[in-house]
């Protein structure tokens, strides 16, 4: 007998969804590897569909930073945390001038479970920026390593018509590493940033037991991602920065999500996120001191999953290391 199936995680999407990487751009785009002149290490636990048996379960840990720290660092605005004004204000974004070419590395661990299948991953990055204009940088970016794909075969039920072959029966756990090989390009300025992101884009069959037990369709396929922003200010302390993202995973449809973000200074943000045919998210951060912020969402979903779902919750800490000159919030990245 041979057996087939999907997992959970919505219209054969193998990659874990993120609401907060409106905060963390770098766990979808190995360009953004380096983007700042410190390390930014980010933890993040992700329960997606609390309630549901089975449901999706993701934790990463990102690190990344300047391959060699510039020599140029100096005293900025946001140096001293000066009470009444904003060190990002306008008079920032008018004197901004792009960093220097440079190089930036970066780690990703992540673990994502959903029902039977078990998904670990571990991918180091390079970046390369590049000044193409007085006021604009690109950076192009690689990521490459590993993916281990496990399934319990212990939590599998295929019904009493259907029984488990010997083969898969009290395996308990069955396994298969894959490469795991991302591109990505991001284009920013000090009031803009877009970027596109390939991940998994060395697609592979994926079965189990001689062909026993395969999954998603036995393929795993390339994920594409496309993320555009602007920061528009409503006064000189308040910024509002619109973002949207578009998804291709051949073959379903194009996904889209639509992200409003407020912030206010360099200290607190609020915004909400649209998932169109999904659902919706709010959302909030705060960045404590120079070293550390952290943020959180919450989901609620639009599909006839809501009625045996109480949401989703997901918490993302930022750690700042080696910030030498104590920037309460990112130049580059926000």
């Amino acid at each position: 007998m041979s057996a087939c199936f999907s997992v959970l995680q919505g219209f054969g999407q193998q990659r874990p969804h993120y609401t907060q990487y409106v905060l963390n751009n770098f766990i979808l785009n190995p360009a953004v590897a380096g983007i700042e002149n410190y390390t930014d290490l980010k933890i993040s636990h992700r329960h997606q569909w609390v309630g549901l048996d089975g449901a999706p379960v993701t934790t990463y840990a990102t690190i990344h930073g300047p391959w060699r720290k510039s020599m140029d660092e100096v005293e900025t605005a946001t140096t001293v945390h000066a009470r009444g004004e904003n060190p990002r204000g306008r008079s920032f974004v008018s004197d901004y001038t792009a960093p220097g070419n440079r190089s930036g590395i970066g780690l990703t661990i992540l673990n994502d479970r959903t029902g039977p299948l078990n998904r670990f991953s571990i991918v180091g990055s390079y970046a390369y920026h590049i000044g193409i204009a007085p006021r604009t940088s690109l950076s192009l970016g690689v990521g490459v390593g590993a993916q281990n794909m496990t399934l319990n075969t212990n939590k599998l039920n295929f019904g009493s018509a259907n029984p488990v072959d010997p083969a898969v029966a009290g395996a308990n756990y069955l396994n298969r590493w894959r490469p795991d090989v991302n591109l990505g390009l991001w284009l920013y300025s000090a009031n803009f940033f877009a970027g596109v992101a390939a991940q998994n884009i060395v697609p592979g069959r994926l079965s189990y037991a001689g062909d026993t037990v395969s999954v998603s369709n036995g393929r795993l396929v390339p994920h594409t991602f496309i993320t555009a922003g602007y920061k528009f200010f409503v006064n000189d302390d308040v910024t509002f920065i619109p973002s949207v993202q578009a998804r291709y995973i051949s073959p379903t449809p194009i996904s889209f999500d639509i992200n409003a973000k407020f912030q206010y200074q360099d200290i607190i943000w609020a915004g909400g996120s649209f998932r169109i045919n999904d659902g919706f998210a709010a959302m909030v951060g705060f960045n404590v001191n120079s070293t550390f912020n952290v943020g959180y969402s919450y989901d609620i979903i639009t599909s006839r999953l809501n009625t045996v779902t109480r949401g989703t919750h997901e918490i993302t800490l930022g750690f700042l290391l080696g910030n030498r000159y104590g920037d309460w919030c990112p130049r580059n990245l926000w």
